[in-house]
């Protein structure tokens, strides 16, 4: 296996050999002019996030500025959104659904170092791929780690960082990041806390 094999089957790699990093400066160069678009060019910011993610759903926006490693790791459903400095490291492959939210400053990293400093020091890195299921909110300054799977309609509070796995219709948060609670039907009439919608076409 040549080094992006390597990092493609989750194996330690080196990122500067095999085409690896001219591919990652094809990326920050479309990076750069998407991050420079003026925000009432619409129909240019959707067709240059688009040329950067592997696989894009209907109704995908992401605020500037954003960051990633290769972008074409990406795949986002419909319906996604992520708020100001996303910064997606997609050495791995990183799969979101549909009707996911993200908060300013939410970074998914895939990457990683080795624990060792002999190791770490031999220059080898790995990636191990993030999974994001339906109808997730993640809140903002949150950092999901290398091979993390949210379930679900999960709502992962503000600040966390996540792990570990974490299932599909609960509320957690924390450092690390643990279930607080199951979402229920009961859930459906507050929009925060214990406040209640007052509108009926929730």
């Amino acid at each position: 296996m040549n080094q992006k094999e390597r990092m493609l089957a989750e194996l330690p790699y080196k990122a500067w050999m095999d085409g690896l990093a001219e591919e990652q400066i094809e990326t920050k160069r479309k990076i750069y002019d998407y991050n420079l678009c003026r925000p009432d060019e619409s129909g240019k910011i959707d067709k240059s996030i688009r040329e950067i993610l592997g696989k894009a759903g209907k109704n995908v926006m992401i605020l500037a500025p954003f960051h990633c490693d290769y972008g074409k790791h990406i795949e986002v459903g419909d319906n996604f959104m992520a708020n100001y400095n996303c910064v997606i490291l997609d050495v791995a492959k990183v799969t979101i659904g549909d009707n996911v939210l993200f908060g300013p400053n939410v970074s998914l990293l895939t990457a990683g170092h080795p624990v060792h400093h002999e190791s770490r020091n031999s220059g080898y890195e790995y990636g191990i791929g993030i999974t994001i299921g339906n109808n997730v909110w993640i809140g903002g300054q949150t950092v999901v780690n290398p091979g993390v799977t949210i379930g679900d309609n999960t709502v992962i509070g503000s600040g966390s960082v996540v792990t570990k796995d974490i299932p599909a219709n609960v509320v957690a948060v924390g450092n690390p990041c643990k279930v607080m609670r199951v979402i229920t039907e009961a859930d459906h009439e507050y929009y925060y806390k214990n406040r209640k919608f007052d509108v009926s076409d929730y």
